[in-house]
């Protein structure tokens, strides 16, 4: 055991002997292995992180360069912005399992809208973002300046325009961590999300021109042109937290620079660990197993492979507080 860690690393390596809980140790330890060799990590966000509060630990372990990329959806994207503006607008339902649909409804009524036990404020996070995301999608388009999602959002926060409505400490905020640093994202299928909506409503009501904002296209070739870019040496890791478009979007970038750009060279993801609770299946891209990536050229035969088959919201913050040190 490790003398130089806090008490959590030293409860886990202490008490995380088996099964879910080794492979969390297991994972950690080949995340820490693989930035102390020198490597680059990306972080791949699904599900609701940032309205779990993910923020706490991500946006240390910004800070302190434990991760070089994100991929998020939109949700995650702007709901850490909404967390940090409206937090104590919060509504917290640990009955939902109870909950009637009559009883949705009245959230609904009250514009609250629920992620499991929490419901986001509508009025107090969403409208109080959308003026600013809006001014900046206007002025950007007069000036004929395009930019990606996050782009916009890292100018909103940089601005300082919503440092009035703060609610929680920036330093728990990964979106205020990420502007700071200028970190590379990739946001893929940002239309699904609030803030996407606000955008297309804009475009459909003819005030903003759709191409204003880049697209999923440019945003494959922004991450193949930071992958080259990064890839040599010890290489870049994969950690996927959930499923979905987040992960499968930036991991697809391998095969397709080396099959359908035809280029030679191009390094597989050097790690790869998912944390997931969907069931294994080799019928769905978030239930298969990691050896499944190597008949689609993402992982090689001897990539240090993981997979937590838990909750999200659990093993993350702790394998982020063991490759802190905590």
């Amino acid at each position: 055991m490790s003398t130089q860690k806090g008490p959590i690393s030293q409860f886990l390596e202490k008490n995380y002997l088996h099964f879910n809980a080794a492979a969390l140790v297991d994972a950690a330890k080949g995340y820490e292995t693989h930035l102390l060799d020198g490597g680059k990590m990306l972080i791949s966000l699904g599900g609701a992180m940032s309205t779990a509060e993910l923020g706490i630990s991500l946006a240390e372990m910004i800070r302190q360069d434990k991760v070089q990329f994100i991929s998020c959806t939109g949700a995650n994207l702007e709901e850490d912005v909404m967390n940090l503006v409206a937090h104590s607008h919060y509504k917290r339902v640990p009955n939902y399992r109870d909950l009637t649909p009559e009883q949705e409804r009245e959230l609904l009524d009250q514009h609250y809208n629920r992620v499991t036990d929490t419901c986001i404020p509508e009025e107090e996070a969403f409208r109080r973002l959308q003026k600013h995301l809006e001014d900046v999608w206007h002025s950007a388009e007069e000036k004929g300046e395009r930019y990606f999602p996050h782009e916009f959002l890292y100018q909103v926060v940089n601005s300082g325009v919503l440092e009035q409505y703060y609610e929680i400490d920036p330093k728990n905020s990964w979106i205020v961590a990420a502007a700071e640093k200028n970190l590379p994202i990739v946001c893929p299928g940002w239309e699904d999300s609030t803030t996407g909506n606000i955008f297309a409503a804009n475009v459909i009501k003819g005030k903003l021109q759709a191409s204003t904002v880049k697209s999923g296209i440019e945003y494959m070739i922004y991450l193949s042109e930071w992958y080259r870019a990064n890839s040599g040496g010890k290489g870049v890791g994969f950690f996927q937290v959930a499923g979905g478009i987040s992960g499968d979007f930036p991991i697809c970038v391998v095969p397709m620079m080396y099959q359908d750009l035809e280029w030679e060279d191009v390094p597989f993801w050097a790690y790869f660990c998912q944390i997931s609770d969907s069931t294994t299946s080799y019928g769905s891209y978030s239930g298969a197993v990691p050896n499944e990536k190597i008949t689609w050229g993402k992982l090689d035969i001897d990539t240090p492979k993981f997979v937590v088959e838990s909750d999200a919201t659990i093993v993350v913050p702790l394998i982020f507080s063991y490759v802190l040190g905590h």
